[in-house]
């Protein structure tokens, strides 16, 4: 890679997203609140049609509707819960009825928690893993294949910053987010050259439905203002940088440095000062 590329975190004439076209869409997962939607609008004002998944239906609706009537794209709102393999066959199994190749996939749905490990309850972090990690990996093997075949598509995963370094009191939250940016990092250098651009949109804080965990949101309230970065905003960024080839896409030069402390500063005195901050 040369020193442009590096900078970048792409490869020179990498693929990019495919273009509309009759028989695709974008299937965007936790596309009922915060990021998904604005993933979704930011997909939707390209001219591209979505498959919106996520749990909640009515708020599915209400943006299929949105998008169809803002944009003219052809929308579909799937109830989907990514955790459960059944409902995943399913959501396979409606767009094969439709005809429907899913040229571009956005791995968005996830929760945090936030406290001591040992304080929490056990199966809403293991939820979390199945959420945020496993759910990750089955959708990809669920639909990447097609796009390697077809020698074209786009997968956008959402990280975090906190995917960049180990944080106490956010144990299982941070590890699953750095899970999802060594795969995603890892899949980018397998499909590069074969039609495929894979990209992990790792956003710092930001305003959503995911800072309803208090614990979460009382830990985000501590950084500075200029740290916060609008979702609308993170999701334009991330699809620019889909675009674009891009590995790695960070919105907001301050967690840009801060991924980057996380990366290249010893481990020892990272933990160390966040065990300094937790323990206030």
């Amino acid at each position: 890679m040369d020193q442009d590329s590096a900078r970048t975190g792409r490869f020179r004439r990498g693929p990019t997203i495919p273009p509309p076209s009759p028989s695709s869409t974008a299937v965007v997962t936790g596309a009922s609140s915060g990021i998904g939607v604005e993933i979704a609008r930011s997909l939707a004002r390209r001219g591209h049609a979505v498959a919106l998944a996520a749990r909640r239906e009515e708020r599915l609706r209400d943006l299929a509707d949105e998008l169809a009537e803002a944009h003219g794209v052809r929308t579909q709102a799937i109830e989907c819960d990514v955790t459960d393999p059944v409902a995943r066959a399913e959501l396979v199994h409606r767009l094969d009825e439709l005809g429907l190749d899913v040229e571009i996939l956005v791995n968005n749905a996830g929760y945090g928690t936030g406290g001591l490990f040992h304080e929490l309850e056990l199966e809403r972090e293991l939820g979390m893993v199945r959420t945020n990690s496993e759910a990750m990996v089955a959708m990809c093997g669920l639909f990447v294949p097609g796009m390697v075949a077809r020698g074209r598509g786009a997968v956008l995963n959402t990280g975090s910053t906190i995917g960049f370094q180990p944080l106490p009191g956010e144990a299982t939250y941070s590890a699953s987010k750095a899970f999802a940016l060594t795969f995603t990092e890892s899949l980018h250098a397998e499909l590069i050259d074969r039609g495929v651009v894979v990209t992990a949109l790792c956003p710092g804080p930001v305003e959503t439905d995911f800072m309803d965990d208090a614990a979460i949101a009382d830990n985000a309230s501590s950084l500075p203002k200029f740290m916060w970065v609008d979702p609308a905003d993170v999701a334009e960024q991330g699809v620019r940088g889909l675009e674009r080839g891009r590995r790695v896409v960070i919105p907001g030069a301050a967690n840009r440095i801060g991924a980057s402390l996380g990366r290249h500063v010893n481990r020892g005195v990272l933990l160390a000062a966040a065990r300094r901050v937790l323990t206030r």
